[in-house]
């Protein structure tokens, strides 16, 4: 006859203690794994929230942003005197390298060079700081009153795209040869391209941005300078970088076609100067001192305007 083997609480309670004992290690495992991937995910988002703020080596600045276009002006000498070696024009026409810096020497030796870039400097900036003063209001009535959008916004985007050598006759017969109305033909170009520039700016303005401010009680003008420029900036500084682009391209065009000694030399009349005296070296000097101011004031002011918005907003990534 088959015996039965019965088993007592005594056999089955080292089991099921070492079942239980088991699955809390399991469980704090887990937990213990889970603490550091959640403590990975925090790290991640701190790093991406911090804000690095070393200095750049002065060597990897040197590398990065000025060893290119040094090497880009050496190109284009390099090719420009192999051009007048290789007589593929009469040097009249395409004088040499030497023959320009002889021409700037000169400048230089009469003391005439600063006051040619200080004429048309100074006309410029006050030009386009009068524009800014004029297109900012402009550009805010225009994006925020529908009516006024309606009238004039296309007006805007008209003058915005008509040339602004068209503007210099008027003047000229408005105003006279003064100052006047190399103002006017600096305000006639840039104004547009400043408001359109601020246009562009608030129609992209994330519409809860304006309820959070009504709801905050930024309402009207503090709405307007607390909510609405701080958001339109990027493209606000689009426009003003344009109307920068105008206002110097207009002024080039009047000091070009109006001439006067009431108004000085500008590098715009220097320009026609060399023209007119049949000198391609002043010619030549003339175009790359237009260039050089243009590039200059656009290094000098607006690129670190430029890098403290997207700084501030995150959007610079420090390589």
């Amino acid at each position: 006859m088959a015996s039965t083997e019965t088993t007592t609480p005594e056999d089955t309670a080292p089991k099921d203690v070492a079942s239980k004992d088991a699955v809390s290690k399991d469980a704090a495992s887990k937990d213990v794994a889970g603490r550091h991937d959640l403590a990975g995910l925090e790290a991640g988002l701190d790093a991406l929230d911090t804000v690095q703020t070393g200095r750049t080596p002065l060597r990897q600045t040197l590398v990065q942003k000025v060893l290119p276009p040094v090497l880009a002006v050496l190109l284009v000498l390099v090719v420009w005197q192999i051009l007048v070696w290789a007589k593929v024009t009469d040097d009249y026409r395409l004088p040499s390298p030497s023959a320009v810096w002889g021409e700037l020497s000169d400048a230089w030796a009469q003391g005439t060079l600063l006051g040619y870039i200080w004429t048309s400097v100074s006309r410029g900036l006050l030009g386009f700081l009068l524009a800014l003063v004029i297109g900012t209001p402009l550009g805010l009535l225009v994006a925020r009153v529908k009516f006024v959008r309606a009238a004039i916004g296309p007006i805007l985007s008209g003058l915005q795209s008509l040339p602004s050598v068209a503007w210099v006759p008027p003047a000229v017969i408005w105003l006279g040869l003064n100052d006047s109305m190399m103002y006017a033909v600096i305000l006639l170009g840039a104004v547009p391209s400043i408001a359109n520039g601020l246009v562009s700016g608030v129609d992209q303005v994330p519409p809860l941005f304006l309820r959070a401010g009504r709801t905050l009680g930024a309402t009207g003008l503090r709405g307007t300078w607390h909510i609405v420029m701080p958001a339109a900036l990027p493209g606000y500084l689009a426009g003003l970088k344009q109307g920068w682009a105008f206002s110097w391209r207009s002024l080039m065009a009047a000091e070009i076609i109006a001439s006067s000694p009431d108004l000085g030399v500008g590098l715009g009349q220097l320009l026609e100067n060399g023209r007119t005296a049949s000198s391609m070296p002043m010619v030549f000097l003339a175009i790359f001192l237009i260039l050089i101011v243009g590039i200059a004031i656009d290094l000098l002011i607006f690129s670190p305007l430029e890098r403290w918005v997207l700084r501030n907003r995150g959007l610079l990534v420090k390589s």
